[in-house]
């Protein structure tokens, strides 16, 4: 890349930075940014700029926002009583998108990991504690659905929050994993036919 004058060869570097950009992606991101209107690469910047000193997390769920509570907390229309704890704002995004979850979040903020030196005290597992306990901005709440992933960080901190949930009045549910609509069954791993066949439901 030493053909590009200093100033390309550096964006070109920042923009590889960002996951799933190589250096390729990023050259043909940045001849394409150097020949946009001026007015477009600008705004490109401002929004960035924008992104960096706005958004920050929700006050009650822990998502992203750009105000003290977010959207979907605010929002008159979620049902209050049911809160799905999610790992990170995008696994909250893909759940939304789904359309099929009308209640509220929590978002963890990552996992329990020993092995990374992550433990109860480096996520929002007190925060949901407290929620649960008391929180007078909302009914009281029912159900706990725990949507962490099915790897052994996400079992783990599940089965954490599980444990810490027994002594309480409220149901805790744990997301239905197994075989992926459309897949064929020679390619479904052992792990994953277990699970779908423990999580099986009754159609008749």
């Amino acid at each position: 890349m030493h053909h590009y004058p200093a100033s390309i060869r550096n964006l070109i570097k920042n923009i590889t930075k960002l996951p799933g950009i190589g250096v390729k992606t990023a050259e043909r991101l940045v001849l394409h940014i150097l020949h946009a209107p001026h007015k477009e690469a600008e705004a490109l910047a401002q929004s960035i700029l924008e992104l960096k000193s706005r958004i920050r997390s929700c006050r009650r769920c822990f998502g992203l926002s750009d105000t003290e509570i977010c959207t979907i907390c605010s929002n008159p229309n979620r049902v209050t009583s049911i809160v799905c704890v999610v790992e990170q704002p995008g696994d909250m995004a893909v759940i939304e998108k789904s359309g099929g979850f009308t209640g509220l979040y929590h978002i963890l903020q990552g996992v329990l990991s020993p092995m990374d030196g992550v433990g109860p005290d480096d996520i929002r597992i007190k925060e949901l504690m407290d929620k649960i306990t008391y929180d007078p901005t909302h009914a009281p709440i029912e159900e706990i659905i725990l949507a962490t992933a099915t790897n052994v960080e996400g079992e783990a901190t599940a089965s954490y929050i599980a444990k810490l949930l027994e002594n309480h009045p409220v149901k805790v549910t744990r997301i239905a994993s197994g075989v992926p609509i459309g897949s064929d069954l020679k390619y479904v791993d052992q792990m994953t036919m277990q699970r779908a066949l423990r999580t099986r439901y009754v159609i008749k």
